[in-house]
């Protein structure tokens, strides 16, 4: 498997690679065509002004058909693959009929977007993906579309896609306790999710990449609108705060009520953004080292640095089982079975596998324990040897 997913991670660099030197060529092409120069600050989000060059995947009968399923396998795509997946999602739910998105437009806004991850352990374009095809197959399998209007669908969906933008791979606590520029700049609320939005929202402000130039001004103020409050949503900060809203809502559910829909939005993207272990295990392990990679990072910095770290980023204190057992149990379960209430079909796709993930880390965290006494008592008897000499 780990041959497996260096062998993808190789292609996808390459990939992105191309892509890169792509658009630096173009670039340096119009530069001299214009005589004038690209800043280098404003580079990545540039568009593309001619048609995108990412390849055009047939997306097989099969694919179109799993890409629905949260069990769909994240790591056996290339990026140009991942594009051409999020691109069919946007065809396939009518978004881009029902509202008259460019389709070279949203090829080029896609590019843009993988362009402005970043390529962190965890918080990557894969990620993003992963995101958006998790909140694809909840629309499809929770029938959300007879629920919905299709503005919230796009919402769901374009804030699923935007939702991490240029992540630095360091999380809030260290931006506040380092007192970062994006701290600075956003008063220490928030500021990753803040600048996940701005981001997106500077992505959109070049014409090329504008999926919604056709929507009116009105429109697109409740797009942005909503966009924002989803992606700020995802601070884990406000999870307690997020989920008891809901809770009070969902036992008296009503989808004429604004507030109840915004409410249920926030959650789906929630559950969307932090739902690795819904998947096979094959497919959700590798996610949980990934971000142990990228949370040792931070730790390791913290430490260089002088500043707190929390023992849950602590290389030295955290193993896998105890890493996900208390979020699967105490966040992910709780949130999960709440939706579950508004929409039954979920149980058995997306929360069994979460029960069964929580059952098996906590069978290897009983091994761990009990391989750990062993050594401790091989310890001991070596300690109680030595005295006797």
């Amino acid at each position: 498997m780990l041959e497996k997913r260096v062998e993808l991670e190789g292609m996808k660099v390459v990939e992105i690679e191309k892509c890169r030197n792509d658009i630096k060529n173009l670039r340096e092409e119009m530069a001299s065509r214009n005589n004038s120069n690209f800043l280098e600050d404003n580079k990545k989000l540039t568009p593309r002004r001619d048609v995108p060059s990412y390849p055009k995947y047939m997306l097989s009968a099969q694919t179109v058909d799993a890409l629905k399923k949260p069990a769909f396998d994240v790591w056996l795509w290339e990026a140009n693959e991942m594009l051409s997946c999020l691109e069919h999602m946007y065809h396939d739910l009518g978004l881009v009929k029902d509202f008259n998105i460019n389709p070279i437009t949203l090829k080029r806004w896609l590019l843009c977007i993988h362009d402005n991850y970043k390529n962190n352990p965890f918080h990557n374009f894969r990620h993003c993906f992963c995101v958006t095809q998790m909140m694809y197959s909840m629309i499809c399998l929770c029938s959300l579309q007879e629920k919905f209007t299709q503005v919230d669908i796009l919402i769901l969906m374009t804030a699923a896609v935007c939702h991490d933008l240029d992540h630095p791979g360091f999380n809030n606590t260290y931006q506040i306790n380092a007192r970062t520029e994006l701290a600075v700049r956003y008063n220490d609320i928030s500021p990753l999710e803040n600048h996940h939005c701005a981001v997106a929202f500077q992505i959109f402000s070049q014409p090329d990449c504008n999926i919604f130039s056709n929507f009116d001004p009105e429109a697109f103020k409740q797009i942005r609108q909503g966009t924002i409050t989803l992606i700020l949503a995802t601070d884990m900060a406000r999870h307690g705060e997020i989920l008891d809203s809901f809770k009070q809502k969902v036992d008296n559910f009503d989808y004429t009520d604004e507030e109840h829909v915004t409410c249920l939005k926030m959650v789906l993207i929630k559950c969307c953004d932090i739902s690795n272990e819904v998947r096979p295990m094959e497919v959700a392990e590798p996610w949980v080292d990934c971000l142990l990679e990228e949370y040792f990072m931070q730790s390791d910095r913290e430490k260089a640095e002088g500043l707190p770290v929390a023992p849950f980023m602590d290389r030295e204190k955290v193993t896998k089982p105890t890493a996900q057992i208390g979020f699967i149990k105490f966040v992910l379960i709780p949130m999960f079975e709440t939706v579950m209430k508004l929409f039954p079909q979920i149980e058995e796709a997306m929360v069994q596998p979460l029960r069964e993930s929580r059952d098996r880390y906590e069978e290897l965290k009983q091994i761990d324990d009990a391989m750990n006494e062993v050594q401790k008592k091989k310890s001991e008897n070596l300690t109680m040897g030595g005295k006797k000499k």
